[in-house]
């Protein structure tokens, strides 16, 4: 069984903590995310969820179709869910993507079917946050509002947010909620960044310049938004993990290696430094399931680069400074 007690390795490094706003979380910007989970034994699972606290995560996220509901059951088993363990920790999951069905659903019976599916596999009686998955085009924002509303005054989900949304989506179904969304999760890493990329290279004629997705950084910072970042070390969409792939990524991993040699850290630790470096106050959330890289990665917590840094690592990643 998991103990939340006891002493802290001597000399870890600790982690920054953000308030999540118009919400009352403190939370850890390192999430430990449990998308394959289920690729461990219950045992491997429990080391990596106690590596995690030991650290000083407190906030884990999940979703109801990663391993079509096995990760979240693999979760509340490897820590012997009991309310004293569940009130440390800030839980999140997501809904909206039915792969048996090849389609998104934002109807109020399938976000309640589904929140009622989540609770019972991490069995807990609620969720701090609920983020709808991925944007349905057939969204009824007034239907999404009463589901929200059943959820929230029943006491199983806190807060709400969405994923991979942009400003106008956000705007519709913010029009009739009767709660702030506080999240917003995107896929944003060294080698992933759309939502930098345009307001770097505006008005000129060249690719970079694109706007792919409707200013969605800056909205997120005006309206007081949190950004979870996913898939922090993947280039393209799945195509790989930049860090150490020296043939496609020479300049960027070489550059990359020398900061980390400089701050006595790890590559993956720079990496995620380079996110948390951002103004915005991004979480960064870890696919990993090993407890090396998790360890790795919390290290770039509060690493603070320069100014200089962070441009040389962006421009090393093959995008322009004009």
């Amino acid at each position: 069984m998991i103990s939340l007690e006891g002493d802290n390795p001597k000399g870890r490094i600790f982690l920054k903590y953000i308030n999540i706003a118009n919400t009352e979380l403190n939370a850890s910007n390192i999430i430990m995310g449990n998308m394959r989970i289920n690729q461990l034994s219950a045992g491997e699972a429990e080391k990596l969820i106690r590596t995690a606290l030991d650290e000083g995560i407190n906030y884990f996220d999940h979703a109801d179709i990663y391993g079509k509901g096995q990760c979240e059951e693999l979760f509340s088993e490897a820590i012997q869910m009991n309310p004293d363990i569940r009130e440390k920790m800030i839980i999140q999951s997501k809904c909206g993507i039915r792969p048996d069905l090849g389609c998104f659903d934002f109807s109020e019976e399938h976000i309640i079917n589904s929140v009622n599916g989540i609770l019972k596999r991490l069995k807990t009686d609620y969720l701090d946050v609920l983020l709808l998955h991925r944007p349905d085009p057939l969204m009824e924002p007034e239907e999404v509002a009463t589901a929200f509303e059943k959820l929230h005054t029943s006491g199983k989900v806190k807060y709400f947010g969405v994923s991979n949304f942009n400003p106008a989506q956000i705007e519709l179904l913010q029009k009739t909620l009767p709660y702030k969304l506080v999240i917003n999760q995107l896929q944003f890493g060294i080698a992933h960044t759309p939502m930098i990329d345009s307001g770097i290279t505006l008005n000129m004629k060249v690719d970079q310049s694109i706007n792919r997705d409707s200013s969605i950084l800056e909205y997120c910072r005006l309206h007081d938004i949190t950004i979870q970042a996913w898939s922090p070390f993947q280039h393209g969409f799945f195509e790989g993990v930049f860090l150490g792939d020296y043939e496609k990524f020479p300049e960027l991993n070489n550059t990359i290696d020398k900061m980390a040699e400089k701050y006595g850290v790890t590559s993956t630790a720079i990496a995620v430094a380079w996110i948390t470096r951002h103004p915005a106050n991004m979480q960064v959330v870890l696919g990993t399931t090993k407890q090396q890289r998790l360890k790795d990665s919390c290290q770039g917590s509060d690493i603070r680069l320069t100014r200089q840094e962070w441009y040389q690592i962006y421009k090393a990643a093959g995008n322009m400074v004009p």
